[in-house]
């Protein structure tokens, strides 16, 4: 869900002009997953250009305590929304913790990296929501450590059916700052793609993993 409109369309804005999201239709990329795909995410670059690293961290420390209040710790999903997970905690003047995929085979075999009190009020932090999976696990894991999980805020997502459908039957709320709506709104009104590329970006968008170039 987008809590602000001018918000989605400008952060759609500073990540098309940073290559963070790159549209290409006439040359697909190859996910892991093996779908190909016009369209390719790294929010990890964001880190690398202080301006837009700012905007971002206020803007998701903004909608965390709108949305959720001021939790009493903030949670990022390794690794991707380690870097911007720390710098919104850092906003808010919270702790901060985060949730491996895993936990650690050796040491403490810790899956949650930090100091999270039994009851604590936690908002999750995520870079990309593609399935969601990743990021439900991450949840689950401080569910399991019995955190009182608010929901959770990311930079961006495709908008997957099921993506949705995973959040509402886990019952986690989720905010992105933008989507692929607002993406494509941006790129197509300030001419970065051109008429033609934005029918094949709207016929992806219904079937990703039956597309093909």
């Amino acid at each position: 869900m987008i809590l602000d409109k001018n918000s989605a369309k400008k952060t759609a804005e500073l990540l098309l002009q940073i290559n963070a999201i790159k549209l290409s239709p006439e040359s697909p990329f190859t996910w892991a997953s093996g779908w190909k795909s016009p369209i390719y995410c790294d929010n990890r670059i964001i880190l690398s250009y202080p301006k837009i690293r700012n905007f971002v961290r206020e803007e998701m420390a903004r909608q965390v305590e709108v949305l959720y209040g001021r939790p009493d710790c903030i949670a990022g999903v390794a690794t991707g929304a380690i870097g911007i997970g720390i710098l919104v905690a850092e906003a808010l003047g919270l702790p901060f913790v985060y949730v491996r995929p895993e936990a650690k085979s050796h040491g403490r075999q810790n899956q949650i990296e930090g100091h999270l009190e039994p009851g604590q009020a936690v908002v999750v932090i995520e870079d990309l929501i593609s399935t969601g999976k990743s990021s439900l696990n991450a949840v689950n894991a401080l569910k399991t450590s019995n955190a009182d999980v608010k929901g959770m805020v990311a930079i961006f997502t495709y908008g997957f059916e099921t993506a949705t459908k995973n959040f509402e039957e886990s019952k986690v709320q989720l905010h992105t700052l933008s989507d692929y709506h607002h993406l494509i709104e941006q790129a197509a009104e300030t001419q970065y793609i051109k008429e033609s590329q934005l029918k094949t970006l709207m016929e992806w968008r219904l079937a990703p993993n039956q597309w093909h170039p």
